[in-house]
């Protein structure tokens, strides 16, 4: 293993240990304590504990929660169908990141009195938490599983598909279930949360956003770099400075923000005084690949 991989497979191990970190305190230190319901299939597994302790008075279990366990159970299906859209890679990487969710959903205790007392605060605070964890994951390549993994398959195939979308959806369903066990604010404030989440969840997973870029250069080889190295379509035209009157080519290509990096080390190892419009959040219609993967 050369040193570039070892760093960037430890920027990946890293983003998703601690992204996971911070997601499961979200959940258990924010919202359990005031009975607040999370998004996606966290929020699935939250109904299931509460239907087996309050109506099957199962018996909890010292030092750890039914929640990551029924977490981890209800992922399993959606795990073997998401391995034929995203491959063996991805999928391998996201189980042992659900692992990892159940795992400290199950161990990290549940203040008996809640942390953040204010509901209000605690569905901001809890769903920033869960939300920008949840990113971290999504932002190294992985995932945790449930609402991540169909979002992901869905983005990989519609490129205008949100990833966070997937959650808000799921969690709708959820709390209209939730309007049944408790009271309408209840609802709205894991409403809030949800909302806070998806939100989230979209800025960090910067491979969710697309951005064009628009190169102004006088050296050759710019286009090859682009479709070689980073293995993405290239327009060129040919033009001239309105100036100058000197002979450019403009190269237009739409990549992730992601991406962005490549293609900045690129400019600058071929042209570094090339003149270069970055649009962010740019709306594609057409043949774009939405990648996840490294």
């Amino acid at each position: 293993m050369n040193e570039s991989t070892y760093k960037r497979l430890s920027r990946k191990v890293g983003l998703v240990v601690v992204g996971n970190v911070i997601y499961a305190m979200g959940v258990n230190l924010a919202i359990n304590p005031v009975h607040f319901y999370s998004s996606g299939f966290t929020g699935i597994a939250q109904l299931i504990r509460l239907f087996l302790l309050n109506v099957l008075h199962l018996p909890e279990i010292p030092g750890l929660d039914y929640m990551g366990i029924i977490y981890f159970a209800i992922n399993i299906p959606f795990f073997l169908l998401a391995y034929k859209v995203m491959g063996k890679k991805f999928c391998l990487e996201t189980l042992i990141s659900i692992a990892m969710a159940s795992a400290l959903l199950a161990i990290i205790p549940i203040p008996a009195k809640p942390i953040v007392s204010d509901p209000m605060l605690a569905a901001i605070v809890g769903g920033l938490g869960a939300g920008v964890g949840a990113g971290m994951v999504l932002r190294a390549g992985s995932s945790q599983g449930g609402q991540d993994l169909i979002g992901v398959c869905m983005a990989k195939t519609r490129p205008d598909f949100k990833v966070g979308t997937v959650g808000i959806i799921i969690s709708f369903c959820i709390y209209a279930v939730c309007l049944f066990i408790y009271d309408i604010q209840t609802v709205l404030y894991s409403i809030v949360f949800s909302v806070v989440t998806g939100l989230c969840i979209n800025r960090v997973h910067i491979q969710n956003i697309q951005m064009q870029a628009m190169i102004f250069t006088k050296k050759e080889g710019m286009v090859d770099a682009v479709t070689q190295r980073m293995h993405r379509g290239v327009t060129l035209w040919e033009g001239a400075g309105g100036y100058t009157k000197e002979d450019s080519h403009i190269l237009v290509t739409v990549l992730s923000k992601y991406e962005e990096p490549i293609l900045q080390s690129i400019i600058a190892e071929l042209d570094p005084h090339a003149f270069v419009i970055i649009v962010e959040n740019a709306r594609v219609i057409g043949n774009f690949e939405k990648r996840f993967l490294d």
